[in-house]
């Protein structure tokens, strides 16, 4: 597995999440020895980069990461996120120094580890100053308890007035062939910052692998049941996109799911896609992406597609985003 920048941290080229390990979408109640095996078999692969947060569970998913790194730690780059639990008692977004402390005490202990190499704010807390959350993260790297910091779904301005407090390594957003909106802010400020990109979701929550023409299939719990992009006359719009994906796939002998990860490492150096899964097969699938070259004419195909219809999270979720 190749590796490419995020700020002075190096990682694999493509990461591996580990939020619907636990719970989100359909097949993630098969349980924790699947999700383990999974993860044993990314790190196998060259896979360093794995990511999770205490709200995916909450809890439960670091106590998880921290089960399946045990042994292996030093084979891993640890990436986890706090801000979206409040352990003050505070309503909505919690990134107060307070909270800050707390949560990274809690994060350590589940993920069995002294440090974590990348610490994310989950969402901007608009009740905080940036500068503020961003000064006590550099009070953990400064104990040792933090190597890098990140930012995530935050804007440029606010990007940049975190990264004149501290240096930011990396900016996790939503970005992927049916997700292009950090292409025209965010992107921009992240190379001129020599900030490293992280993109969650890069396969569209499972839509850019060809394998969901309708709901028929997903859980009465999975979350995707009540996405904008997945429901209404939206999905079927949005085929439009899988479709194209797909013969580009047939083009180079390779599945849709490897093409949209191929496209997003087109993109340049510093993009560091995070693919979830927890079933090995689909890992395998995943990381043999970084082996795959799609011609300039490919990549102007795909550039050009038409961004998805819909909204990409409910209206409550919309609100947090870009802050």
């Amino acid at each position: 597995m190749q590796s490419t920048p995020l700020g002075a941290l190096a990682v694999s080229r493509i990461g591996l999440g580990a939020m619907g390990m636990s719970g989100y979408y359909t097949g993630a109640d098969r349980g924790d020895a699947e999700a383990i095996r999974t993860i044993h078999r990314a790190l196998d692969l060259g896979v360093t980069h794995l990511d999770t947060a205490e709200v995916y569970g909450p809890y439960v998913n670091e106590e998880l990461v921290g089960r399946a790194i045990r042994g292996r730690r030093d084979e891993v780059v640890l990436a986890t996120k706090f801000g979206l639990v409040s352990h003050t008692g505070r309503p909505g977004p919690d990134s107060t120094p307070g909270n800050i402390r707390a949560a990274v005490d809690g994060s350590l202990r589940r993920l069995g580890t002294d440090h974590i190499d990348l610490y994310y704010q989950h969402r901007v807390d608009r009740g905080t100053p940036i500068e503020e959350t961003v000064g006590a993260l550099s009070e953990l790297v400064a104990a040792g308890k933090v190597r890098h910091i990140g930012l995530s779904e935050a804007s440029a301005a606010t990007i940049r007035r975190a990264h004149a407090v501290h240096p930011v390594a990396a900016v996790q957003s939503e970005y992927s062939l049916w997700t292009r909106d950090p292409e025209v802010e965010v992107l921009p400020a992240l190379r001129e910052l020599g900030i490293g990109f992280v993109p969650y979701s890069p396969l569209g929550h499972g839509f850019l692998t060809g394998d969901i023409r309708s709901l028929d299939g997903l859980d009465a719990t999975d979350w995707r049941r009540t996405n904008p992009r997945f429901t209404g006359d939206n999905l079927t719009r949005n085929l439009r996109i899988v479709d194209e994906v797909r013969a580009v796939a047939d083009e180079v002998a390779a599945t849709p799911a490897q093409v949209a990860l191929a496209w997003l490492l087109a993109q340049g150096e510093g993009i560091a896609p995070i693919p979830g899964t927890k079933r090995v097969h689909r890992l395998e699938e995943n990381c043999a992406a970084d082996n795959i070259r799609l011609t300039s004419g490919q990549i102007d195909r795909l550039n050009n597609l038409t961004p998805a219809s819909g909204d990409r999270h409910a209206e409550p979720d919309m609100a947090a985003i870009d802050g």
